[in-house]
């Protein structure tokens, strides 16, 4: 194969990856913005600097990826809710936590309309990105190779989540 066709193709190949992926509806894809008005959304960097701790403030609002396996969320198993670290708002129920064995809390559903998408292309491969409805703080990713009944993961940063207990 010469050097040509195999650009040719690996452009076809990463060309139909992406179309393949855009093409299915996101699992939180919502018809209206109903946290449009949120103060939340109002405020600067240096005021969410103040409110979060550093690895949460990178995480929330520019995206950053914590390490595996160093969040003490991996561990927990009471009953609650998983809140936004950011403001609050409940994304997750504890009910549907589960070891995926990637080192971040992961569930496979989310509360009704707490949850944003975005596709995210940050290594090249197109992946489905959420965030917190109400502040638009970054959560993690969205992959289709979780547990039934959605068959979803949603992986979590866990400085992005505060577990609030029953």
């Amino acid at each position: 194969m010469n050097a040509i066709h195999a650009l040719h193709r690996r452009g076809f190949l990463l060309s139909a990856t992406a179309l393949a992926a855009c093409s299915g509806a996101a699992p939180e894809a919502e018809a209206a913005d109903a946290y449009a008005a949120s103060p939340w959304r109002k405020l600067s960097d240096a005021e969410w600097k103040q409110r979060l701790s550093p690895a949460a403030f990178q995480v929330l609002r520019h995206e950053a990826t914590e390490r595996a396996g160093t969040s003490p969320l991996n561990r927990e198993k009471r009953n609650g809710t998983y809140v936004c670290a950011g403001c609050e708002l409940p994304l997750f129920k504890s009910d549907w936590k589960y070891d995926s064995g990637t080192g971040w809390p992961s569930f496979y559903t989310a509360i009704k309309g707490a949850l944003g998408t975005k596709t995210d292309y940050k290594i090249g491969v197109p992946r489905t990105e959420y965030h917190c409805a109400r502040c638009l703080g970054h959560q993690g990713h969205v992959f289709r190779d979780g547990p039934r009944p959605t068959g979803l993961r949603y992986c979590n940063n866990g400085v992005a989540l505060k577990f609030v207990p029953a």
